[in-house]
């Protein structure tokens, strides 16, 4: 017997389970309600409990001013502190009220104020007031920073508000009162440990520090002396100063040197051309005493002068001084050089030597010779000057070391000797306003009624009951894998959801229901037609029967088998209501049951089990069929499962089983088969294999998605046409949708 396939087009791939939206919520929500009731329940009635049982509660109250006097030329001067002090610091005022807080709430102040109160309360423990014992879920004592401050600065002028909550209204106000006296006697402790402390330390450092400060300036004063400097420093840069200025006038000068010394050369010539005696000339100027010593003044003069442009400016008076008397000798140069080249008195051979030479040259020629001894000397010196300047720079850089390793320990060494006096003056005359001190703005008042909290506690209840209800439900959805939803069927399985079916009464219908009547001929017939009351019909199964037919037009499948992946899903209850959908479309319809191990069948249509199927299998001789049958209605036929065989994996494997089915095939229109669960077994799973089609029944809420895809696996390679979501929710159809 050939078996069909679904084809590949036929199924359905689907995308990626999206996210989770408001509706999937209320579907859980709503699935779980039962749960959310019962933690609502639980926490409310806990909540009652501890309205019924709680006390009245009243409470004390006092204001203590805490206001920062330190100073701050302490502060600048490193004075330390005692450790519960804080520093002046604009930007402290967080930490400030924190640390102000904890030490009021301190273990060691706290016990002393307990101690107080022994002598009225014996009973009294650090426990009853700073509310660390186990069943007080809240601090009775409090203290909390007000608003605002007194005074402009804000951060050191806190308010703080102290509060005790009692049974007792009297022992509330007692508590804060000794609290009050261990704060003021703290606070007057503090004050003068404080003051002691910051003493000792001035004066302890005060003679190391002059003895340090005197060293310093011992040493700086030996470095001055040893290099006839102050400032190295300075002394450097105006060395490079000068060194540069020298370098420009260097360069200028020798520039100025080239000039002049062409155009000397240039004169020579043409001194040269006008007459040939220029050597006699040159003989006899060099010859006269009195020219040689006017070029040797006029030298003397030009080194001078350099050496003052290097320390004056050109305005400076002995500058101009020098200038002008350079100018005087040029002058009588001039004219002891005329007097030689043109007196009569002179000897015989200069007569008629100088004719033809223009006297404006010969006065150029002495005028540019002159320069060129000044512009020569004054390059010497300036690199002279040059030269010195850069030995004393290269000696400078250890200078500068040494300076700048000495004068910061002069100013260090200074600078604290001020700072310690400054302080030791200031903690003198702040001997009362070291430190923070605390003032009592308000004594403590008398208990107030402040309620018993029971409203509190019944509003907390009901309103925190169904948000852990909630949360609990959505941690149990987190972890439970079961499936809800028809489309998570589909998106599973890649299998055609036939159908999604609500959950059918447990009790029949009647059989006007089904359109049909029929006169049984026999007393035993009549008893197994009223087995017609116990088919479900709904208009659902009509639409999934419709569906089957649908998937082998024109050929419809002649036997069905229908499993589930775990027992109890409901699929004999929808094969019954498959059958009674077949007879109102006149077929005639064979319902098998062939769970051999757990046969229910005969119990829902309330039939005999004493033959059926396994009786059938055994029996290899006859082909009649009929005496194993039981009818209920002309069109439908039951084969009940029959007794329990010993070995069912035998029987339903069987040739016999195989021959059976065939047979069924040709004298009924469509025979369907109760097989049982897929997991657990390999019953269904040989049945499987005798059939033209194969159907999953799956119950919303029961099966899971490990479950599910074990069970389609199992079947992927036989003719699996599709899944039906049974006991489906008006909820789950409406997100399936």
């Amino acid at each position: 017997m050939a078996k069909t396939s679904l084809n590949p087009e036929q199924q359905v791939t689907t995308s990626a389970q999206g996210a989770v939206d408001i509706r999937q919520l209320s579907t859980i929500l709503l699935r779980r309600r039962f749960l959310i009731l019962g933690v609502s329940c639980v926490v409310m009635s806990a909540a009652s409990l501890l309205a019924i049982i709680a006390k009245p509660t009243y409470q004390s109250n006092m204001q203590i001013l805490v206001n920062s006097n330190l100073s701050e030329g302490a502060q600048a001067n490193n004075i330390p502190v005692e450790e519960n002090t804080q520093v002046n610091d604009s930007n402290s005022q967080v930490v400030d009220s924190t640390t102000q807080m904890k030490l009021m709430l301190s273990s060691k102040l706290l016990q002393k104020a307990v101690d107080l109160l022994h002598s009225d309360y014996p009973n009294i423990t650090l426990q009853d007031i700073n509310g660390q014992k186990k069943h007080i879920i809240k601090s009775p004592l409090e203290v909390t920073p007000e608003e605002g401050g007194i005074g402009a600065n804000k951060v050191f002028n806190q308010v703080f508000k102290v509060s005790f909550n009692d049974n007792d209204p009297v022992k509330a106000q007692r508590v804060l009162q000794a609290i009050q006296k261990v704060y003021q006697d703290y606070n007057k402790q503090q004050q003068k440990e404080r003051l002691n402390q910051g003493l000792a330390f001035v004066n302890a450092r005060l003679p190391e520090v002059k003895k340090e400060a005197s060293k310093a300036d011992k040493n700086l004063e030996q470095f001055r002396k040893k290099h006839k400097l102050l400032d190295p420093e300075i002394q450097s840069k105006i060395l490079l100063e000068s060194l540069a200025d020298i370098q420009q006038q260097l360069q200028t000068t020798r520039a100025n040197l080239q000039d002049v010394n062409a155009r000397y050369d240039n004169l020579e010539q043409q001194i040269a051309s006008s007459s040939q005696q220029n050597t006699l000339i040159s003989s006899r100027l060099n010859q006269s005493s009195r020219y040689q010593t006017l070029l040797s003044e006029i030298q003397k003069t030009e080194l001078t002068l350099a050496k003052e442009r290097l320390r004056y400016t050109d305005d400076y008076p002995s500058v101009q001084k020098l200038k002008q008397q350079r100018q005087s000798q040029l002058s009588l140069l001039r004219e002891e050089v005329k007097a030689i080249t043109t007196s009569s008195k002179g000897e015989p051979f200069l007569k008629g030597q100088l004719l033809g030479v223009d006297p404006r040259l010969v006065d150029e020629f002495i005028l540019v010779q002159t320069t060129v001894l000044g512009l020569t000397a004054n390059e010497k010196n300036l690199a002279d000057s040059e030269q010195r300047l850069r030995s004393e720079l290269n000696k400078y850089p250890s200078i500068i070391a040494e300076y700048n390793r000495l004068l910061p320990k002069v100013e260090t060494s200074h600078k604290t000797l001020e700072q310690l006096l400054q302080a030791q003056q200031s903690l003198g005359l702040k001997i009362a306003q070291e430190g923070y001190s605390w003032q009592v703005l308000a004594e403590p008042s008398s208990g107030i009624y402040m309620g018993n909290n029971r409203l509190f506690l019944l509003v907390g209840g009901a309103v925190i009951g169904p948000i852990l209800g909630i949360l609990a439900a959505l941690i149990l959805e987190k972890f439970n894998d079961a499936i809800y939803c028809a489309g998570d069927l589909k998106k599973l399985t890649n299998l055609r959801v036939l159908g999604s079916v609500p959950k059918l009464p447990s009790y029949g219908v009647k059989k006007r229901r089904l359109g049909l009547s029929w006169n049984g001929r026999r007393s035993s017939e009549s008893s197994a037609i009223e087995a017609t009351t116990k088919l479900p019909v709904h208009e659902t199964l009509d639409m999934i029967y419709q569906n089957i037919q649908i998937l082998k037009y024109p050929l419809p499948f002649k036997s069905l088998m229908f499993t589930s992946a775990l027992p109890g899903e409901g699929k004999t209850t929808l094969v019954l209501g498959l059958v009674a959908s077949a007879i109102r479309m006149h077929r005639r319809v064979l319902v098998i049951d062939a769970n051999l191990q757990n046969p229910s069948l005969h119990k829902i249509l309330e039939l005999s089990n004493d033959w059926g199927l396994s009786l059938l299998l055994v029996d290899e001789t006859t082909t009649d069929f009929q005496d194993y049958i039981q009818p209920i209605h002309p069109s439908i036929d039951i084969l009940t499962a029959g007794p329990a065989p010993e070995d069912t994996v035998k029987l339903l494997s069987s040739q016999r089983m195989k021959e059976l089915i065939e047979l069924f095939e040709q004298n009924y229109d469509l025979v369907l088969i109760d097989a049982p669960p897929i997991l657990g077994t390999v019953d269904a799973r040989i049945v499987a294999s005798f059939c033209n089609g194969i159907v999953m029944v799956e119950r919303m809420g029961k099966v899971t998605r490990d479950e599910l895809t074990q069970a389609t696996e199992i079947l992927s390679k036989l003719n699996l046409i599709g899944i039906i979501a049974n006991e489906v929710s008006n909820s789950q159809k409406v997100l399936a949708s």
